[in-house]
């Protein structure tokens, strides 16, 4: 049943039929937007295949049954478009997932550790979440140094820095950039919040960069984002109200949601380009030894 409000909702047969009881004054309909068309049906169309997977193995199926019909989906649409690549994107039948690789000189190599000894975080790097503080979840300070040491780049947005909060990730950080990574910070000195020891301690870092706002009466920058790109693809990013500060991390009743390029790709691009907007804003200046 059909209940009044807003929708924005594919037209299936089922609505169809629903619909044709429904005087055309009560409803308002729309044609798909061609442009936004393949985002749209796709996402339809994640619904419909994640129902049938789910209903194989409520008919007693099992994991290969599934993967069974996945590439009978990923056939037909190779059959449709006459594309020989898609054949290629069948599931191979040992139902796993690649979880990580090694560089061929990765000093890991050299000590007996392998990939399956990365760190990584408890939650998907692949599906969007929400961190809300709740006892149940993995701590924030925990997840970001997890993040840190598993990220290619990283780029981070905080109003303010307190040594406090800093010293819970610095180990990593530290480790991160002496491996090469790339740090930018860009932070504010609002009401003189930011530590000078935080900003100090980033600074030694090698191939690290902090921009900051000097203006200690007002701030436009309220905004909290903790960004770590992967060059396989899988970026994520922590956009909430956590500062760097031991509260906000640990005990805070602060709400963070992680994003991932792999389920929410525009928004990672608005937060990347965002970023880069803010840091080329005259508001904020780069941070030297002599200021």
């Amino acid at each position: 049943m059909l209940h009044p409000g807003l929708y924005e909702q594919v037209i299936n047969n089922t609505l169809t039929s629903e619909l044709a009881e429904i005087p055309e004054a009560r409803k308002s309909v729309a044609p798909i937007d061609k442009a936004e068309a393949s985002k749209v049906l796709a996402q339809y169309l994640a619904d419909v295949v994640q129902k049938g997977l789910d209903n194989v193995l409520d008919n007693g199926g099992d994991i290969s049954a599934q993967i069974g019909l996945t590439n009978q989906i990923v056939t037909l649409i190779q059959n449709t478009t006459k594309e020989a690549d898609f054949a290629a994107l069948g599931v191979d039948r040992r139902a796993e997932q690649l979880l990580a690789l090694l560089r061929e000189t990765d000093p890991r190599l050299a000590v007996g550790k392998t990939a399956a000894d990365i760190e990584r975080p408890e939650t998907s790097i692949a599906r969007s979440s929400l961190f809300t503080g709740a006892v149940h979840e993995p701590q924030m300070f925990t997840e970001l140094k997890k993040e840190i040491v598993s990220a290619d780049r990283i780029d981070m947005l905080v109003s303010f820095i307190k040594w406090s909060g800093l010293r819970l990730i610095m180990d990593e950080l530290r480790e991160f950039t002496h491996s090469g990574g790339e740090l930018r910070i860009i932070t504010t000195s609002y009401m003189g919040a930011t530590d000078v020891k935080a900003i100090e301690e980033l600074r030694k870092l090698p191939n690290t960069h902090i921009k900051v706002s000097y203006n200690t009466k007002t701030t436009r920058l309220h905004a909290k984002a903790y960004i770590f790109y992967r060059e396989t693809g899988f970026t994520t990013a922590y956009v909430g109200s956590s500062n760097l500060s031991n509260a906000a991390l640990t005990s805070g009743l602060e709400w963070n949601t992680k994003v991932t390029k792999r389920d929410l790709p525009e928004t990672i691009d608005k937060i990347a380009a965002t970023f880069e907007y803010y840091w080329n804003d005259r508001e904020f200046e780069y941070y030297a030894e002599d200021q």
